[in-house]
């Protein structure tokens, strides 16, 4: 173990396994869509042609269905990280959730019901994220979720609020230089549900591959020494290394993944009031919240980011 660093995270991957997070109750029945084409009907037909997944619906701020829904409850369901370094992670002397993706939740919510805090926030592991979006758990994921293509078949996205991509994370002085075949014998951690889980199921470089609930858990067992490297976006990889100053990123980004919100297929209304949200949050340049969360949150380990992605639409 590596000290203070360790015991934090420890500590930190213990609070995720055990705090509870109040939420309130979904309402019975879940939403009645009202599209003429079925959105898993639809969402299959854009999965067909999967040329670029981040294409989303145009915004909209007519309320529909499931607004109205979050509206008639009195607070937005949100399924977030708590245990993402500069993304969503519980503090520890306030016990509140902070973070680039906290802050857009609570934009999203004072943009449904005029007020940032009527938020429910569920703490939701990587590989839950879709099937509490399917079952009517949450409203919306917005938890360093990555646009895919196989994803979009399961659950509805909104236009992309970050780019990344994926990097490895090892210990100073390691001999894995990049995700080449230097990886060969060792053992490399990844999220299961990720895209890293994913990526590593194509070439692994002759790695072993070890799966976790959490982000936070691939960093804990590589200060513990049971895995040789981390697989992981290069945005949280980023956070993960500025927790720990013993490990850092090798190589250089080999994909290029966009986040978006997460929600319901039969969502389609909330979808586009979302990305006329994120219309607003990238508005106004070098002084919008985009921009004011970035250097809050990301700007220190994330460093020479301009501007948001801009948004792509399909319709």
């Amino acid at each position: 173990m590596r000290g203070s660093a360790v015991a934090g995270a420890a500590a930190a991957a213990v609070c995720a396994l055990t705090v509870a997070v109040a939420v309130a109750a979904p309402p019975a029945g879940g939403t009645t869509g009202h599209l003429a084409v079925r959105p898993a009907a639809r969402a299959d037909a854009v999965a067909a042609d999967c040329t670029d997944p981040e294409a989303g619906l145009r915004p909209q701020t007519v309320d529909g269905p499931a607004v109205q829904r979050i509206k008639d409850r009195g607070r937005l369901i949100a399924g977030v990280d708590q245990n993402s370094y500069r993304w969503g992670y519980r503090d520890p002397a306030s016990r509140e959730l902070n973070g680039f993706d906290i802050d857009l939740v609570h934009a999203i919510a004072k943009a449904l019901l005029g007020d940032p805090d009527k938020v429910s926030f569920l703490a939701i592991p990587t590989n839950q994220r879709i099937p509490a979006v399917q079952k009517g758990k949450v409203d919306i994921i917005v938890r360093t979720m990555t646009i895919s293509c196989d994803r979009i078949k399961q659950v509805a996205f909104s236009t992309a609020y970050f780019e990344t991509g994926q990097q490895l994370l090892a210990p100073k002085g390691s001999p894995i230089t990049a995700y080449d075949d230097s990886l060969r014998g060792k053992t490399v951690c990844a999220a299961k549900g990720s895209t890293a889980e994913g990526q590593l199921k194509k070439d692994s470089h002759g790695a072993s591959v070890l799966t976790v609930p959490n982000q936070l858990d691939c960093l804990v067992r590589l200060q513990l020494g049971q895995v040789d490297a981390v697989l992981t976006d290069s945005a949280l990889a980023a956070g993960q290394a500025a927790q720990d100053p013993s490990v850092r990123l090798v190589g250089k980004p080999f994909t290029t993944e966009s986040y978006g919100v997460a929600m319901n297929l039969k969502d389609e209304d909330l979808v586009r009031r979302v990305n006329a949200v994120l219309e607003d949050y990238r508005r106004g340049g070098d002084g919008s919240p985009w921009m004011t969360a970035y250097r809050k949150w990301l700007a220190a380990d994330l460093k020479g980011i301009t501007a948001p992605p801009e948004p792509k639409y399909r319709d």
